[in-house]
């Protein structure tokens, strides 16, 4: 715009706004050089290149604008001004061209969004044309709608940072009536980096419920959102009867945006001295985690105890993916004392996947230690590897589906012994190989009446190498075919109210009587319930194989009501032409007829399922039975389970095992939100464990409290009480997810 613009007076937003437009306010430096209050001042060269652009440009809206002849721009009325991403609010703003500044008159309202979401509010501002710099009086800024610092004084330094002098911090409510937050800072100075996104507070006085609690001559705090910054986390305090009363102050290592490093020390009365560390990076193809401890304490005295794991995930060529794990501890009770974890059994290998439409690769090689005080390192097969190759496929000849498997398991124990020294049965000693390559074929076809009928065929062939065990051959070649019949026939009705479905299934399943004999390390715990009733083996790996002629018989009932809930009946039953004693009684599959099997389960709209499986003879004689119910509401969640299982033996369980199971989750308002677990062992009539947890959360605070007891010892391990508590105030860094915020009275 080259023409002159003298002094006078423009009224209303539109010509404010082009007004604005033609002036370039707060520009990169002062205002374009083309326009000017001066009648006699020349116009500009097209050369000088005065024309600003539109990103350099600001845009002011007000309801009235004028300039005066001292150079000076004055606008009035509902003010609005936006330079880049910055928008400011006044009531009255004046630029003085000679200064390049705004003199600003309140309430005056500045806002930053993007990454520093920043909001400034004062009465009298003074600030440069690009609002970078300047001073602020009776100001208060708002940090991500969370943290709001008063201040007596704002001064703004190049757009970076920001001085607050006489502040008072707290992300908490301000009721009228109860104007004490829950918790503040005061402090004589604060400095906020909006590069760095760092709150650095000097001479400050932490306040809780407006009593002194601390004073610090420096503090750094992150920022609203800054999920990665160096510096102390929430301390936690924990008291246990094994080690007294302690506390946790972690220390956060940002060593770069894929690396990071977190020490604790841990102090617990006179009890113990540990220090631990947790060690993550991540890279272009995966990330690995390392952590760990070490300890001085009088639980076991003169010793020095520790543990570390390690965590390992990677992208492998081909689609492979890899994980690794490390598990290692100096003593068995450690990670129980120090509440690390509830591992009794640490295993330490590599694990390789893949996982295709129609392929699975996988193959895990590890070793594993115990430290259940009835196991022993030296004679159970510790160290193992095992692999799978499964890939199916459609037969243009035969129709149906096909697959061909190829697995290997390879078992070790540290003891060379051929003799069973700890009474299981077993030479202390024996380590084993096996390799086993079968192919699987199924084709339905659809009868009259809706029967659907089917064929099933499956060829198994083994290698089995031996070791330290004079019972088997040492190499033992072995064969297996199973041809399989199945007939089922689904009955639908539906009704105004709800649709029901009946199922009878009935499989006839023929394998050899026999099956040449061979060490069982993946087939102990064999199971028998719905999800296997009509398999070609009840057994959960391929050292054991199901065999002889027998039928598989099952009816089901299923009810869906319009409304959405569901109610299901499932029975069923195997019969075999011979006895082979293939399965231990307790399994509920021994015998010529295996026990009765019953599954039911009810679901409701309300989030309400229960579920029940049980195993009884004909004599109604239960030898195993599971029951479960939750209920997830908007306000309570409960978990529960009940186990019973006969004695079995063969299993390592030489008493009957009655187990109840329970977790809650209640929300009760106001921020108020508890959990309680339990486990509770009907057989020797105590509980196992039982844990509470409490927490308070609103718009500035949150607090944990948890309680938990461990009522079962062994001869590493006493009973033991454990209590934790942690504080956390909302409005720095990450936070604590969606706050709550408090209702202020009346």
């Amino acid at each position: 715009m080259r023409s002159r613009l003298r002094s006078g007076a423009w009224t209303g937003r539109a010509s404010a706004l082009a007004l604005a437009c033609a002036l370039g306010l707060a520009g990169a430096g002062n205002l374009p050089a083309q326009v000017t209050t001066d009648p006699a001042a020349p116009s500009p060269s097209p050369e000088a290149g005065a024309t600003p652009s539109s990103e350099a440009m600001a845009t002011l809206l007000a309801d009235r604008v004028s300039i005066e002849r001292d150079n000076r721009l004055v606008a009035e009325g509902n003010i609005e001004i936006y330079y880049h991403s910055r928008r400011l609010t006044a009531t009255r703003v004046i630029y003085d061209r000679k200064t390049d500044k705004l003199t600003l008159e309140g309430p005056i309202r500045l806002e930053e969004p993007g990454r520093t979401n920043v909001v400034i509010l004062a009465s009298q501002a003074e600030l440069s044309s690009d609002l970078r710099n300047g001073i602020l009086l009776s100001a208060r800024m708002v940090m991500a709608r969370e943290l709001q610092l008063a201040a007596a004084r704002i001064e703004r330094r190049d757009g970076r940072f920001t001085v607050l002098d006489k502040v008072v911090a707290s992300s908490c409510e301000v009721c009228r009536t109860d104007p004490t937050p829950l918790w503040e800072i005061r402090a004589r100075q604060v400095v906020h980096d909006a590069e760095t996104r760092q709150i650095v507070f000097s001479d400050a006085q932490f306040r809780a419920m407006g009593v002194p609690i601390a004073y610090l001559p420096r503090l750094r705090m992150p920022a609203p959102g800054v999920t990665r910054m160096s510096g102390f986390l929430r301390p936690s305090f924990r008291t246990t009867s094994g080690l007294g009363p302690g506390i946790k102050i972690p220390y956060f290592f940002a060593l770069g945006p894929s690396r990071d490093l977190t020490v604790t020390p841990y102090i617990a009365a006179s009890r113990t001295r540990t220090l631990e560390a947790r060690y993550r990076q991540a890279f272009d193809w995966g990330k690995m985690e390392w952590s760990g401890a070490l300890s001085r304490d009088d639980i076991i005295a003169n010793k020095t105890r520790g543990y570390l794991f390690g965590e390992l995930e990677a992208r492998l060529p081909d689609a492979f993916k890899l994980t690794a794990q490390l598990r290692m501890v100096s003593d068995d009770s450690y990670l129980l004392n120090y509440g690390v974890s509830g591992e009794d059994r640490l295993w330490s290998g590599v694990n390789v996947e893949r996982v295709r439409r129609n392929e699975l690769i996988w193959t895990r090689v590890g070793n594993t230690h115990s430290i259940r005080p009835d196991e022993s390192n030296t004679t159970q097969p510790m160290l193992s590897g095992m692999g799978e190759w499964v890939r199916s496929f459609r037969p243009n000849v035969l129709g149906g589906e096909a697959s061909i498997r190829y697995s290997m398991l390879a078992t070790r124990r540290a003891s060379t012994s051929t003799l069973d020294g700890d009474g299981d049965g077993v030479p202390d000693g024996r380590d084993m190989v096996r390799g086993s390559l079968s192919a699987d074929w199924r084709r339905n076809w659809l009868l009259s009446a809706g029967i659907l009928g089917s064929i099933e065929a499956r060829f198994a062939a083994d290698v089995i190498e031996t070791q330290q065990d004079p019972s088997y051959s040492k190499t033992v070649l072995r064969g297996q075919p199973t041809l399989a019949t199945e007939l089922r026939w689904p009955w639908v009705k539906t009704s105004g109210r709800a649709a029901y479905v009946i199922e009878p299934v009935a499989q006839i399943v023929w394998a050899p009587d026999r099956l040449s004999r061979s060490p069982n390390e993946d087939s102990q715990l064999p199971e028998f319930d719905e999800g296997n009733l009509f398999s070609l083996s009840r057994y959960p790996g391929e050292d054991a194989r199901e065999t002889g002629l027998r039928a598989n018989l099952g009816l089901s009932f299923t009810r869906y009501d319009n409304s959405g809930w569901s109610l299901g009946v499932a029975a069923g039953r195997i019969f075999r032409q011979r006895d082979l004693n293939q399965f231990t009684p307790g399994t509920g599959l021994s015998g010529l007829r295996s026990d009765w099997l019953l599954s039911t389960h009810v679901a409701t709209v309300r989030g309400l399922t229960l579920s029940n499986r049980a195993l009884f003879d004909d004599g109604f004689s239960i030898s195993r039975d599971e029951l479960r119910l939750s209920w997830s509401g908007k306000r309570y969640d409960v978990s529960t389970g009940y186990l019973w299982l006969e004695a079995n033996p063969a299993e390592m369980r030489d008493t009957d095992m009655s187990e109840l199971l329970l977790d809650t989750g209640w929300t009760l308002g106001n921020g108020w939100s508890g959990t309680f677990s339990s486990r509770y062992d009907f057989t020797a009539q105590r509980a196992a464990r039982a844990e509470i947890g409490l927490r308070y959360t609103n718009e500035c605070v949150a607090v944990d409290l948890s309680l938990s007891r461990r009522f079962t010892s062994s001869t590493s391990v006493t009973p033991e009480t454990n209590f934790g508590f942690s504080v956390q105030l909302v409005g720095f860094g990450a936070g604590g997810g969606e706050p709550v915020r408090r209702m202020c009275g009346s």
